[in-house]
């Protein structure tokens, strides 16, 4: 295929990913290196200077605007759930809000908003400022077979060896993943005593870095690897599904869908699904590699009223492992948000196995299991 380009902001994006010939009676494929605005190294955002372009800490005024809506949805005493933009207006911080989430969907993929007073507020009125704050982003979607579409990242005493487990309900170290979601999000409520370190890193940075090292890495890593839905199975759907890491749209963008501990998961669960080859396992440990040997990742320490949001398509995180307090009301606790972007972009056709509705327009990807009841519960539980 020729190359073709378009400009995006003041990037350019290379729309043929991957050419394909044929040698006699075998194809080869080629893969190209991507490019455009998500792709970003770690170093380009270290600096005092640069943290301008991806951290807002909230003002006065716009704190005054969040109180002002908190104070009026407890006179109308709505669950959260029912919470939408128009019940948590935010005149002018809502501009603000518009350019972030344009940051996530059009730029490097990720933002921090700063100084959300969660000190002074209970632990319902800063559920209820970060879900209005996160209605401006995308739309909630349900984050385990529970029907949470808020979450809660805290340690309740899991063992992280149990295939089954989710991690984020235990301390132990999360590798580099995406969430099943369009935007996550995390607000800190409290840190831990210490670790929990967050980085993050562009999946487009580290598929560039995979082809380098070795282009058979990007082939294996573009083929579908099942994965474990550990236990939370959607109406018509099985135990397990298949997806691949890479994927790349008809406009030769970039998609990232990795969780490797359901990808050891479903190896451990289930003995009648193909083993993952010595090549395929290295891949993946590859790419766990890359961000941490190459310079790729941005690590940040979340304080209690920090924001992070993340495109999970174009944006892989993880954290380290992390020490507690003894004192569970004093654990590291962090509230999370899967977000769905009804106005984003078409993902690929190959998504469409693991999830209910891909559609664009509809609460998609998240987790739907019959007879859960959608909720926003204000503690962590199963």
């Amino acid at each position: 295929y020729e190359i073709s380009a378009c400009l995006v902001g003041s990037e350019m994006c290379i729309r043929d990913r991957v050419s394909t010939q044929s040698t006699g009676d075998q194809m080869t494929t080629t893969f190209k290196p991507v490019s455009g605005t998500p792709l970003w190294y770690g170093s380009q955002y270290r600096t005092e200077d640069s943290k301008k372009l991806w951290q807002y800490p909230l003002t006065g005024a716009d704190i005054a605007e969040i109180d002002k809506a908190l104070e009026e949805l407890e006179k109308l005493q709505v669950e959260i759930v029912q919470v939408t933009k128009e019940l948590f207006p935010l005149p002018n911080l809502s501009k603000k809000l518009e350019q972030i989430r344009k940051v996530l969907l059009e730029g490097a993929g990720f933002f921090v908003i700063k100084g959300l007073p969660v000190y002074r507020y209970t632990r319902r009125q800063a559920a209820i400022a970060y879900w209005g704050i996160g209605t401006y982003m995308g739309v909630p979607v349900p984050q385990n077979k529970a029907g949470h579409l808020l979450g809660h990242v805290k340690d309740i005493g899991m063992d992280p060896k149990d295939p089954i487990t989710r991690i984020y309900t235990t301390s132990a170290r999360q590798p580099y993943h995406t969430d099943f979601s369009d935007i996550v999000g995390l607000l800190c409520l409290r840190t831990a005593k210490s670790g929990g370190t967050s980085s993050i890193a562009s999946s487009y940075a580290v598929y560039n870095e995979l082809l380098k090292i070795d282009p058979n890495h990007i082939r294996l890593l573009s083929e579908p690897m099942y994965y474990d839905r550990k236990g939370e199975i959607p109406e018509g759907k099985g135990p397990y599904f298949k997806i691949a890491v890479f994927h790349l749209n008809e406009q030769g963008e970039l998609f990232t869908h990795h969780s490797p501990d359901f990808i050891w998961s479903a190896q451990e669960r289930f003995p009648e699904i193909p083993r993952l080859t010595e090549e395929q396992k290295n891949a993946l440990n590859t790419l766990q590699k890359v961000p941490r040997e190459n310079g790729i990742a941005l690590d940040m320490e979340l304080e209690p009223g920090d924001i992070q949001w993340l495109n999970n398509h174009t944006i892989l995180h993880s954290r380290t492992a992390y020490e507690d307090h003894q004192d569970f009301d004093k654990r590291r606790h962090l509230l999370r948000l899967w977000l769905a972007t009804l106005d984003g972009k078409e993902l690929p056709k190959t998504f469409q196995e693991g999830y209910p509705t891909i559609e664009l327009g509809k609460p998609r990807m998240g987790i739907y299991v019959p007879g859960a009841t959608l909720c926003a519960p204000l503690e962590a539980s199963l």
